[in-house]
């Protein structure tokens, strides 16, 4: 299975650490923030992944190298000069994908241990052409917020409501088709939440992420992934 890991920010929040660093390589518990992620793919039977950069691309790039020498899972780097946002990214990178069947799009500076392998096993059964994985946030009003019915269906999907429906926050991976990229605009900066997702509302199934999933883009969740994580890992 191959998948788009969007790694392409510029991660202002988390200056000074990202003056030097960029933040898809912030250290956790002492490795980069990517080389989770494929520990985590390599448990999921993820085998090619696509890495998009921009900001400090050379250390991404030095990663790639040693990645693809000691690991089962692949790694194929495309840099931005410009930003093209996440949908941008995957539609400019369709090829990548073509005729491989389902693919995992994943945002690069989420900390997580998901089951992918379940992700990935509930979209095969729903046969739809996206899955959107779903976490429980207690800040609804500052997130992409999801409503479900009681097959799964995503009935509703706003970004950032005055007015939530629910408690189920857009986790930022998804397991897709090759069909949501008639969906997206055929030219210029796009993103996936924006863009492309409320054209699927009522097509797309939610998957509620029960393991532990934190945005790293800030400075206090930064440091709470550092400690949450230490924890994790020496159970």
């Amino acid at each position: 299975m191959k998948a788009y890991l969007l790694a392409a920010g510029l991660g202002t929040r988390l200056r000074p650490i990202t003056d030097t660093i960029p933040k898809c390589l912030v250290p956790i518990c002492g490795r980069p923030l990517l080389a989770w992620w494929i520990d985590l793919f390599s448990s999921s039977g993820i085998t090619e992944v696509l890495i998009n950069t921009h900001y400090l691309p050379g250390p991404v790039r030095d990663f790639i190298k040693e990645n693809n020498r000691i690991s089962d899972v692949k790694l194929t780097e495309v840099y931005e000069d410009q930003l093209k946002g996440s949908a941008g990214t995957i539609r400019d990178n369709r090829d990548f994908v073509r005729g491989s069947g389902d693919f995992l799009i994943a945002y690069a500076d989420n900390l997580t241990n998901a089951d992918l392998s379940g992700m990935c096993a509930f979209h095969k059964e729903k046969k739809a052409p996206l899955t959107m994985g779903l976490f429980h946030t207690n800040n609804p009003k500052g997130c992409g917020i999801a409503a479900l019915d009681g097959e799964n269906h995503i009935t509703e999907f706003v970004e950032k409501p005055a007015e939530p429906k629910s408690d189920l926050a857009n986790a930022g991976i998804y397991v897709a088709t090759e069909e949501v990229f008639k969906l997206i605009p055929e030219e210029g900066v796009c993103d996936l939440g924006k863009d492309v997702l409320p054209s699927l509302v009522g097509r797309m199934y939610g998957y509620e992420i029960k393991d532990y999933l934190i945005d790293v883009g800030t400075m206090p969740n930064y440091e709470k992934a550092q400690a949450d994580w230490k924890l994790i890992t020496e159970r």
